[in-house]
């Protein structure tokens, strides 16, 4: 195992060694795909949903019958986008020197595409030349069948796969859903932040993914677990970390796994992490985003704003549409309330959770929240 520097990760994953906990998800994970059933995992962005799926991934290549592409769709807008995100990520898995990966790249050719490859990284990417529909859809039906026909089982991961509401094609649900019907050696996560729209393509009736799936939400990690784990990597690296540091830390991001992370990940260099180093480096961190918030206030209408910064002093609040809050805050009547609300979960500025009784609402960034109450205290 190679020894990082820094052992606070804020981009890609690495390895087991530098994840923490999730043991209960991991375990329902590996029993939906040991049971033939797919996932949807639904997650607020920074919390760790991608690093959980490759932490899963990880879990499966000690299995040997098992094999794992990730697609991230984010930046689809169209299922010729999709086609290509999805070759472009079976080509990552299966490269040219492996024997999949040889058979994909000949099956390829059939279609006559147009290969490039990324200036970074050297990956091979793909686009199709399509005349109708109908070559897009049967395209896509012909590498679902070209998985589906390895000799592995394949966990195929989708994420922010809300993005296909998004799709001007009509049909698209109705085809994805009939072709993964097909599918007898495949499964998949498909995982997302927005959860209004998931819940929606899962949950809906009259939806072609209706009840076919089994749900995982993902939640913050426990305080103890994550406690622990911090205080471990700071001492292996021969540091230390006072009680009231570390728990200033997790208060402070609201023990989001990427804020954490990024927050550990800073004063790392400290031998030794006292209250006030964190203090200062959370300090520092803000005034180097400021820029960046400032921008999103341009973006915003006043009342918009004015409710972020409400939301973030208060930092979670159910009664969003009371009497009392409207008149404390004067951002208006309950109908305004709404529509502010609709606009700013839409720019993924607010993030509503949904509870057992009631729905939550709060700042979506947790450095924006941290912000605004310095700015607007």
């Amino acid at each position: 195992m190679k020894v990082l520097l820094n052992p606070f990760l804020i981009s890609n994953y690495v390895s087991k060694e530098y994840f923490c906990d999730r043991e209960d998800e991991l375990r329902k994970l590996l029993r939906n795909a040991e049971n033939n059933t797919n996932t949807t995992l639904i997650s607020p962005r920074r919390l760790g949903k991608t690093g959980l799926i490759f932490r899963f991934f990880e879990l499966l290549q000690e299995k040997k019958n098992f094999a794992s592409v990730y697609v991230d769709i984010y930046s689809s807008r169209n299922l010729a986008d999709f086609i290509s995100l999805f070759s472009d990520a079976i080509l990552q898995k299966f490269t040219e020197k492996t024997s999949i990966g040889k058979r994909f790249i000949k099956f390829l050719k059939g279609f006559r595409p147009v290969f490039t490859y990324d200036n970074i990284s050297g990956v091979p990417q793909v686009q199709f030349n399509y005349h109708s529909d109908y070559d897009k859809e049967n395209t896509l039906q012909k590498l679902m069948q070209f998985i589906d026909n390895q000799s592995v089982q394949v966990i195929i991961a989708i994420d922010e796969f809300q993005q296909i509401a998004e799709y001007p094609e009509k049909n698209i649900e109705a085809l994805l859903r009939t072709q993964i019907q097909q599918l007898k050696n495949v499964q998949f996560i498909f995982s997302g932040s927005r959860s209004h729209t998931l819940m929606e393509i899962f949950t809906n009736a009259k939806r072609p993914f209706y009840a076919s799936t089994q749900f995982l939400i993902l939640k913050s990690i426990d305080r103890e677990k994550y406690r622990a784990f911090i205080r471990s990597k700071f001492e292996i690296g021969k540091r230390s970390i006072d009680d009231d540091a570390l728990e200033f830390i997790l208060h402070y991001t609201n023990g989001y796994t990427y804020y954490t992370q990024f927050v550990c990940n800073r004063v790392y260099v400290n031998k030794k992490i006292t209250l006030d180093v964190v203090k200062h480096e959370c300090a520092a961190i803000l005034s180097e985003q400021e820029s960046i918030f400032l921008q999103y206030r341009k973006l915003l209408t006043v009342k918009q704003w004015d409710l972020l910064v409400a939301l973030a002093k208060e930092e979670k609040l159910s009664r969003l549409y009371s009497k009392k809050f409207s008149l404390q805050y004067k951002i208006g009547s309950s109908s305004t309330i709404k529509r502010l609300v609709d606009a700013l979960i839409e720019k993924e500025m607010i993030l509503e959770e949904s509870t057992d009784s009631e729905a939550v609402y709060r700042v979506y960034d947790v450095f924006l929240m941290r912000w605004l109450q310095k700015t607007y205290y």
